[in-house]
């Protein structure tokens, strides 16, 4: 199972929500190339990287960051955030980035996810951001009537390769994540799935490579060191 240190980036800065929440921030430093330096150091093999601007607003405003993270490092970058136009996926794979994640637009804009998958391939993951098993789109701020597991077999059906996903009530919060809904998730899909949101401890870690999941992106807890990286 693959671990995917995060960095969310919002005005430059290295920062994290809770629960996906814009008023509830902690800034956790003003280098994220430092930082991603740093997980680099400490044996990650792949950066999983957000532009919480561009979430919010649909327009990148750490593009630089982006690029000079991309620079810094010789370990492969995801990134999610605001990407909403087939242009802004051309624009953010020029940078260097390897895999670009969908959220909102793959929930709200008919047809864009095909498009996506038929023209980059496996270059594209969609992340599902859930409350309650149902779709939340626009930065967390609403919820969809659409059930996740419905969304995940719709997304399989496409030709999608890689799916993360994210139960809102667990992100930021260290209280573990949501494991019955990725345990059905992984027993109603055939897709690479990465598991985030509430991954607090090393157990945590432990109980979901158990589910044979692809990967597990941890976020605040390793910013606060309940989690050790190079342990993992």
């Amino acid at each position: 199972m693959i671990i995917f240190p995060a960095i969310d980036l919002r005005g430059g800065n290295c920062v994290r929500l809770k629960q996906g929440k814009f008023q509830d921030e902690n800034i956790y430093s003003k280098n994220p190339v430092e930082i991603a330096k740093k997980w680099e150091e400490q044996g990650a093999k792949y950066i999983h990287v957000v532009d919480l601007d561009g979430a919010l607003e649909g327009v990148s405003k750490n593009s630089h960051v982006i690029k000079e993270i991309i620079k810094a490092t010789n370990i492969p970058v995801q990134l999610g955030g605001g990407i909403r136009k087939i242009k802004d996926i051309e624009n953010v794979l020029s940078y260097g980035v390897s895999r670009v994640i969908l959220g909102t637009s793959a929930v709200k804009i008919d047809g864009f996810v095909e498009e996506a998958l038929k023209t980059f391939g496996e270059k594209i993951a969609v992340s599902i951001d859930a409350k309650k098993g149902y779709v939340a789109v626009d930065g967390w701020t609403k919820t969809s009537d659409i059930k996740a597991i419905d969304f995940a077999k719709k997304l399989e059906g496409l030709g999608l390769k890689t799916l993360i996903y994210t139960d809102i009530a667990k992100d930021g919060m260290l209280l573990g994540p949501n494991f019955k809904e990725l345990k059905e998730l992984k027993e109603n899909i055939n897709i690479d799935l990465i598991a985030s949101g509430g991954i607090s401890k090393k157990e945590d870690v432990e109980k979901l490579s158990t589910l044979g999941l692809y990967g597990a992106i941890i976020g605040k807890a390793l910013y606060t060191g309940d989690i050790a990286l190079e342990e993992l």
